[in-house]
């Protein structure tokens, strides 16, 4: 049975998650489940739900770690139906405890992160080096997931939209790297951006570059939810 606990005080504004709570074979989980409604266009890299379209809310579930499950497009949506999400949607899932999450917001743009790096490194690796399920069928088996959400309150082409998740991950890793990670993130971090659907005559921005007004608030609302949802890395021993 899943309980609904009130939303964190620190999530105000379009990006208001309700916080869930499940038991699986004994152990407390937690999901982040927004619902905004209709009338919101999506693009995300996403297990389910995943590409460009309307979509009516989104899920970042919480599995255990050494997650085996293979039908996690099923696991989100069933999740999803049991919290009471209706028509598409969107869904996410990490190893990570998504109750602590960091939520940022700038001049309208709202980001919630949810962030584990036990799994990291670089995207670009000889390989050899290639670890275990990259790319592959056991992705979300990795502990490591740094999942992103973001929603603004203006229509974005199409790429517009593909330019969003490419400022949100540039973002992601200029925090990862200033916060003191030697990595560009993990190999199963996701990406879903919501913007609101375009009323009749109405023209969608055409540009979420970094320098563009709505990308360049959504980059500083990244980086700054990253940064404060990714522990620190570990100090290095002292020297004698």
């Amino acid at each position: 049975m899943t309980a609904v606990l009130p939303p964190p005080r620190t999530s105000v504004g379009l990006l208001c998650p309700r916080r869930l709570t499940r038991v699986e074979d004994g152990v407390p989980l937690h999901a982040l489940l927004w619902i905004p409604g209709p009338g919101m266009r999506m693009i995300s890299s996403a297990v389910l739900g995943g590409g460009i379209g309307e979509r009516s809310w989104v899920l970042n579930a919480q599995v255990p770690h050494g997650y085996r499950r293979t039908d996690p497009a099923r696991h989100l949506a069933d999740l999803a139906t049991g919290a009471g999400a209706l028509g598409p949607g969107v869904g996410l899932m990490t190893a990570a405890d998504v109750a602590s999450y960091a939520h940022a917001h700038d001049g309208g743009a709202e980001v919630i992160v949810t962030s584990g790096v036990d799994v990291r490194g670089w995207a670009a690796v000889p390989e050899a080096a290639k670890t275990a399920g990259e790319g592959g069928t056991d992705c979300a088996h990795a502990p490591g997931t740094i999942n992103i959400v973001v929603a603004l309150p203006v229509p974005l082409t199409d790429a517009a939209l593909v330019n969003a998740v490419a400022t949100a991950t540039e973002a992601k890793v200029q925090a990862l790297l200033e916060a003191g990670h030697d990595c560009s993130g993990t190999p199963t971090d996701a990406v879903c951006v919501a913007v609101r659907a375009p009323c009749p005559g109405e023209t969608p921005h055409a540009f979420a570059g970094p320098r563009s007004p709505w990308g360049a608030r959504l980059a500083r609302a990244v980086h700054r939810a990253v940064h404060d949802a990714t522990p620190s890395p570990p100090s290095p021993p002292p020297s004698l």
